[in-house]
């Protein structure tokens, strides 16, 4: 599990189905890490970093061109930690692709198109993740959503390197899915069915 707060922008570059990563980070062989949002395991550990597995499914589902240059890394949490963005599993649902990015007073609108399929997961004022980064979405439209990004997320992410364009990394709500999950197979719930699976959350 993850929490979509950022520990540090790393370097990458794609290795056959490995990512190197150059990092003041240092985890152990085997650890979870998420890059970019993807949760990917540490095959190997040299002076100054490491690298991570990428499976077959894994390269289906991501942005692949964004694991060179400048990525986020994020370990995973401990039952210890503090939640302090949103409970994240580390899959990536689907790629986005921005839209616009729009600069209003200190902060940035980003429009973001997912593919119809998985619109139904984003609800405005929910949790989403974008590469990684929990974030809070504003509006939603019947194919893509908008989200604000304040000063320090924008200074202290790879966000800043956003255009037009660019394909990212999208992990929906994990809630959203799972209640979805249980209500299409069944549409003959009463509402106290509901409020009895809601308060199981």
């Amino acid at each position: 599990m993850f929490t979509g707060l950022i520990r540090e922008i790393a370097k990458a570059k794609v290795k056959g189905d490995r990512v190197v990563i150059n990092a003041k980070y240092r985890p152990s062989l085997g650890d979870s890490i998420a890059v970019n949002g993807a949760c990917l395991s540490v095959v190997d550990i040299f002076d100054g970093g490491f690298m991570v597995e990428v499976s077959h499914e894994t390269k289906r589902v991501i942005s692949l061109e964004n694991y060179t240059g400048n990525v986020h890394i994020e370990p995973a949490m401990k039952l210890s930690d503090r939640i302090e963005g949103h409970i994240l599993q580390g899959h990536v649902d689907c790629m986005g692709e921005v839209e616009k990015v729009e600069k209003l007073g200190e902060d940035y609108d980003i429009f973001i198109k997912l593919p119809k399929e998985f619109i139904k997961f984003v609800a405005p004022k929910g949790s989403i993740a974008i590469d990684g980064v929990s974030l809070t979405v504003n509006e939603v439209y019947s194919d893509n959503f908008r989200l604000t990004i304040i000063p320090i997320t924008y200074k202290n992410s790879i966000i800043k390197e956003y255009k037009k364009g660019r394909r990212v990394n999208i992990e929906t709500d994990m809630f959203a899915r799972y209640i979805y999950h249980i209500f299409k197979k069944d549409k003959n719930y009463s509402w106290s069915d509901i409020d009895r699976v809601m308060s199981l959350w």
